[in-house]
C-alpha cells in the first residue's frame, strides 16, 4: 500500500543543533530550567552548563532553554564561543535590544543647542537610539532595569565554550556574577565538550562556572528512544512494527544524534510505502552506522592526542570492557602512565569506568570504528 504523497518530507533531523521532532529523555532538565526562571534571582539553575560528547544534544538543550525563556516573555541572546564574543554583545546584540526595549523604546532626545535669549528657545532633536555604550556591564544593567519594569529578563546562551576564549568568558562571567549579586533578572546557559568545560572550571577567575548547575548529558532510555522513532513515522501516516521499532532503538544505544540518524535512514527507504518494513530497518541502521563515523566519531578523535588515540585503539581489541592492566601491557607502559591517559579519556567522556580496573567506551560504534580505522589514524593495531 502506498502513502498519499511521494514527496512527503522526512521527519527526522540528523543535523547538529537542529530541533528533533520529539525531544525525549530531557524533559526534567528542561522543566528545571523553566523553574529556575520562575523562582527568581538566586535560583541556582539561572547559571547552567550542559556538557557531554558530540551528538548528545547539548545545542538542542540550549534551544530548549531559549524556548523556556521566550515563553515567559524573556529576551534571548544566542551566541557561539568564537573570537569577538564580547564585541558582538556590546556592538550588536545589546544595542539592538536596547533600541527595541530600552527606556521609551530606545527613542531619546538630546540637546542640539540654545538660541540667544529673546530670539528663540531650546532646540531638541530626536535620535533613534543612544550611542552604543562601551561597557558590557552598563548595557546589561540598562537593559535589565528596563525589563524589570515588565517583570521579565534577559537570557544569554553560549554554545561550544572552550579555553581558547577564556578572556571573553572571564569578562562575561564577571558581569554575570555581578548581576546575580544585584539580583537582576539575568540567566546564563552554556554548552561545551567535557574536556573544554574541565579546562575552564580550573581557571581561577571563572569561578561562576564552578557554581553553575552542570548537567552531563548521556544516553536516553531505550523505551523513550522507541517512542522518538515511532511518533515521527506515524506522524507522516506510516507505521512500523513493535519489533522493528525496538531493533531501531537498540541500534542507537540511546545516543540522541543516532536517534535522528537511524530514523532518517529508516524512513527514507521505500518512502512511498505505508509500512516501514524489517528490511527498511536493516538497511537504514547499516547506513546510519556508516555515517556516524565521519559525522561524530572522527571529529571526536581529532581533538585528542596520538597517545590518547593509541590507548583507545588498544581498548578496541576487546569485545567488551577492558582491563587497565592489559591496556598498559599492549601499550608497553607501566600502570601509572596508563592511568594518566585513562583519566584524560574519562574526562573527555570517551570512556567510562565500569568496575574496579575496568573501562568501556561511552560512544556507540567507537570500538568498531577504531578497529576499522586504526591504520588510517596512523596507529598500530595492538595484539
Amino acid at each position: 500500500m502506498l502513502v498519499a504523497s511521494c514527496f512527503m518530507r522526512n521527519p527526522f533531523t540528523p543535523s547538529f543543533g537542529a530541533p528533533p521532532p520529539s525531544l525525549v529523555g530531557r524533559a526534567d532538565l528542561v522543566a528545571d530550567f523553566g523553574d529556575a526562571l520562575d523562582d527568581g534571582p538566586g535560583a541556582p539553575g539561572r547559571a547552567t552548563i550542559y556538557t557531554g560528547a558530540r551528538g548528545v544534544g547539548k545545542t538542542v538543550m540550549l534551544n530548549e532553554a531559549e524556548a523556556q525563556a521566550r515563553s515567559r516573555g524573556w529576551l534571548v541572546i544566542s551566541e557561539t564561543a568564537t573570537p569577538g564574543l564580547v564585541d558582538r554583545l556590546t556592538g550588536e546584540h545589546l544595542p539592538r535590544l536596547l533600541r527595541e526595549h530600552g527606556e521609551n523604546g530606545g527613542t531619546k532626545r538630546r540637546l542640539s543647542g540654545i538660541t540667544a535669549v529673546g530670539i528663540g528657545g531650546v532646540n531638541w532633536i530626536t535620535t533613534d537610539s543612544p550611542p552604543p555604550a562601551v561597557s558590557l556591564r552598563h548595557q546589561i544593567e540598562e537593559l535589565t532595569d528596563a525589563l524589570a519594569e515588565h517583570e521579565t529578563g534577559l537570557l544569554i546562551t553560549v554554545d561550544e565554550i572552550h579555553r581558547k576564549l577564556t578572556d571573553d568568558l572571564r569578562a562575561l562571567g564577571a558581569i554575570v556574577q555581578h548581576a546575580f549579586r544585584e539580583e537582576r533578572e539575568l540567566a546564563f546557559v552554556a554548552a561545551g565538550l567535557p574536556a573544554s568545560i574541565s579546562d575552564l572550571l580550573n581557571d581561577d577567575v571563572l569561578t561562576f562556572l564552578r557554581r553553575a548547575d552542570r548537567h552531563s548529558l548521556g544516553a536516553v532510555p531505550l523505551d523513550e528512544v522507541a517512542q522518538a522513532i515511532r511518533e515521527p513515522i506515524e506522524g507522516t501516516g506510516r507505521s512500523i512494527a513493535d519489533a522493528d521499532c525496538r531493533t531501531a532503538a537498540e541500534a542507537t544505544n540511546g545516543y540522541p544524534f543516532l536517534i535522528q540518524l537511524v530514523g532518517y535512514h529508516i524512513w527514507r527507504q521505500n518512502r512511498t510505502e505505508s509500512v516501514v518494513s524489517t528490511g527498511d530497518v536493516e538497511v537504514g541502521v547499516a547506513a546510519a552506522r556508516r555515517r556516524i563515523g565521519s559525522l561524530v566519531l572522527e571529529p571526536s578523535l581529532a581533538g585528542i592526542s596520538d597517545v590518547d588515540r593509541s590507548f583507545l585503539v588498544a581498548m578496541s581489541q576487546d569485545d567488551g570492557p577492558s582491563r587497565i592492566g592489559q591496556i598498559a601491557v599492549r601499550l608497553g607502559v607501566d600502570g601509572t602512565y596508563a592511568s594518566q591517559y585513562r583519566l584524560r579519556l574519562i574526562d573527555a567522556e570517551l570512556i567510562a569506568s565500569v568496575g574496579h580496573g575496568m573501562l568501556d567506551f561511552t560512544m556507540p560504534y567507537l570500538r568498531e570504528y577504531l578497529r576499522e580505522h586504526a591504520a588510517a589514524l596512523g596507529l598500530p593495531r595492538h595484539s
